[in-house]
């Protein structure tokens, strides 16, 4: 029977049918402001706080602080706690890149990773991991690396990356044959204020239910709404609606 890792994130789990693969590595694709930085946060955080999972967090574009700033104001109170605890461990632009040389920063956090015992990761983003390497057969090369290492680490991860589109595009990266399923984040202008949607696009391994749902996101973090799908969005057409898919 296949194992699943759930998220906690309320609605979420429930069209993931229990949850996400272990060791699985998912995308997580949305324009800039869809929340995968907060739904990242919020699944490191419901793994300590809910799970008993510890969760490490790669982000090449804050600081540890800013991490902490965002996390506390969207009610994970005791974030910081965790941090300190070791239970969540951040990996920050300044130890990222402190190193001038990305092969090596890479090399010796893939190190690192093999020698963890925790059980989920984040990074953020896949859009800025990719840009320090100067062609596709590179990125390919260090991509698969990682995932591999985050395979054999038995870490199940979520990678962000930026979708520049409302919608998803109908070309298909690198990133999303390589991963092991994507989550689309979806915000849909409505007037003075948009909507907000998630899509599971695909999960190998699993049966998904495939229709876009509502999120919104307030204190506490994320929330879907799985009893709204089948709605007509303001100004667009779904790509497609589905029924539950393998």
């Amino acid at each position: 029977m296949t194992e699943l890792v759930k998220t906690g994130v309320e609605g979420l789990d429930s069209i993931l049918n229990g949850g996400i693969v272990k060791n699985a590595a998912v995308l997580i694709s949305g324009n800039p402001g869809t929340g995968k930085s907060i739904l990242g946060l919020q699944y490191l955080y419901n793994g300590v706080d809910q799970f008993d999972e510890g969760g490490l967090y790669l982000t090449f574009e804050e600081t540890e602080d800013d991490i902490r700033e965002a996390a506390e104001s969207i009610g994970f109170d005791r974030w910081h706690e965790y941090v300190e605890s070791g239970e969540i461990k951040v990996y920050d632009k300044r130890t990222l890149l402190r190193d001038g040389d990305f092969s090596t920063t890479l090399d010796r956090i893939l190190g690192d990773l093999q020698d963890t015992n925790y059980d989920r990761l984040v990074l953020d983003s896949l859009t800025m991991f990719q840009l320090f390497f100067d062609d596709e057969k590179e990125q390919r090369q260090y991509l698969l690396k990682f995932i591999d290492i985050l395979k054999d680490s038995g870490l199940t991860s979520l990678l962000t990356t930026e979708q520049s589109a409302i919608f998803p595009e109908t070309d298909i990266g690198l990133e999303n044959f390589l991963t092991d399923g994507n989550i689309y984040l979806i915000q849909s202008p409505a007037g003075a204020t948009s909507n907000r949607y998630v899509w599971v696009a695909k999960m190998r391994k699993q049966s998904i239910k495939n229709s876009m749902f509502p999120l919104e996101i307030a204190q506490g973090g994320i929330k879907i709404y799985e009893q709204a799908a089948g709605f007509s969005m303001v100004g667009e057409s779904p790509p497609w609606f589905g029924e539950e898919t393998e």
